[in-house]
């Protein structure tokens, strides 16, 4: 009888030693090889897979889409970050924080699709009894949810090819076992053998399934590297689950753009859709006060307006501190390192701080302008006025570079009540349409937007 050989797999990459590294030589990550046991393959497998018919391949023009469908959630939120609606056939992963919502957000949308669907739940860390305590208080009380409790994944499997229900969730993938591997629920091999097995499943019968993935201390989703591989869509649950505001992002779709993201707010009868997310985010922002500045970032098609803080305060220290939140900090280095060389103001001697109210995060280059003159307007003291926005790239020379998606985003800044913006002098040279509501104004260099803003 053959006997069980010990390996060191990463579980970043996947790669895969007999003995173990500090370092993997896969991808260089440290203290990512973990043990596991694997069994030799048996004869029953081995048949099994030399069983398989021949592969055969199809033209490609006799492939038809015309009947592909899109399942409603029920959330248009989530459907706007899913492409439009869940995909028949499509593996989806949730994935987020602890606590951040992943499990309500998917019981949510059982009440809704569960109105012409047959919902198959299977639940690996809750109770059947559980589950039912909290439907209830979401208000989920639909008749075609069915809920499971169970962690084998070849059992789920053929529950699913028996009774073929038109929906799966599977919460979660770090909960499920496949008995003939030795290793631990939640190992590498455990969480990349089940969503292979479920995967297989779910592409057979062309039934679209949502798996919630735990993540890590780190912030990245626990498990293989090539989970995320498997599946068609990784969605990915941010914000900090002691304040009311989520955002759901795509971080993989292959039925979409991933550019587009969800915003959700956390209330007692479970998650409720924000359907103007730039109004939240810029609500209760403080009137005549220096240091803060709205910018406009683009999310996908949707212009989403945020406010940027800063606060300049002399440093009591030798080196002054810098400190971003929601902003890139090397971004911040460079355009106070522009301020200074371009514009003439010093922060040589002060600490600074950039903060972006609601959670969001900022990797456009389009609101190096608003975080510019926030950081310029808390060093002056001097408020910035409270019905402008600007937005525009800031170059090494001090020059502001042209933006993408100009006109929509003045639209949006226009329709939330400001009436001035300024924009890079090429961006206003270009566009196409007058909007009415709001003076439009082009700035070539940083100083001319500061002249006009702060003085």
């Amino acid at each position: 009888m053959a006997k069980s050989k010990v390996i060191y797999v990463c579980s970043d990459c996947g790669y895969e030693s007999s003995k173990w590294y500090g370092s993997c030589p896969g991808c260089g990550e440290w203290n990512t090889m973990q043990e596991e046991v694997r069994a030799p393959v048996t004869n029953k497998a081995a048949k099994t897979i030399s069983s398989v018919g021949a592969a055969k391949a199809v033209p490609i023009k006799e492939i038809s889409f015309a009947d592909e469908v899109r399942y409603k959630t029920g959330m248009n939120e989530l459907d706007r970050v899913l492409g439009g609606g869940l995909v028949k056939g499509s593996l989806v992963l949730l994935s987020g924080d602890p606590g951040i919502g992943k499990s309500t957000i998917l019981l949510q949308i059982c009440r809704h699709m569960g109105e012409e669907h047959n919902i198959l739940y299977v639940s690996g860390e809750e109770s059947s009894r559980q589950i039912k305590l909290r439907a209830d208080r979401l208000g989920v009380d639909t008749d075609n949810l069915y809920i499971m409790s169970e962690t084998d994944a070849e059992k789920i499997s053929e529950y699913i090819r028996s009774e073929k229900p038109e929906i799966v969730i599977i919460d979660s993938i770090q909960t499920m076992n496949i008995n003939e591997i030795s290793s631990s629920p939640g190992s590498v091999s455990q969480v990349r053998e089940c969503t292979n097995l479920l995967m297989r499943t779910t592409k057979a019968l062309d039934i679209p399934m949502f798996v919630v993935g735990h993540v890590n201390k780190d912030g990245n989703i626990a498990g293989p590297k090539v989970l995320e591989h498997i599946v068609d869509a990784v969605l990915y649950f941010e914000g900090d689950r002691n304040l009311s505001y989520r955002i759901l992002r795509a971080v993989k779709n292959r039925y979409g753009s991933t550019n587009e993201i969800g915003v959700f707010e956390m209330m007692d009868r479970g998650l409720e859709e924000v359907e103007n997310p730039s109004m939240m985010l810029i609500s209760g922002r403080p009137r005549n006060t220096s240091g803060c500045c709205i910018a406009c970032v683009m999310e996908g098609s949707r212009p989403i307006l945020a406010e940027v803080q800063a606060l300049v305060t002399p440093s009591g220290f030798g080196n002054p501190r810098r400190m971003a939140t929601g902003f890139d900090y090397n971004r911040m280095s460079m355009i106070m390192a522009v301020l200074e060389k371009r514009g003439g103001y010093f922060f040589g001697n002060m600490d600074s701080y950039i903060n972006v109210v609601g959670g969001l995060r900022l990797d456009e280059p389009a609101t190096d302008l608003s975080v510019a003159m926030a950081l310029v307007s808390s060093l002056k003291e001097v408020p910035v006025e409270d019905d402008l926005i600007a937005f525009g790239e800031i170059g090494l020379g001090g020059e502001l570079r042209a933006v993408s998606n100009c006109e929509q985003r003045i639209r949006e800044a226009a329709r939330l009540g400001f009436t001035k913006c300024i924009i890079p002098e090429y961006n206003l040279r270009n566009l196409k349409n007058k909007i009415e509501g709001i003076e439009v104004l082009g700035a070539k260099y940083i100083r001319q937007a500061f002249a006009v803003a702060i003085g």
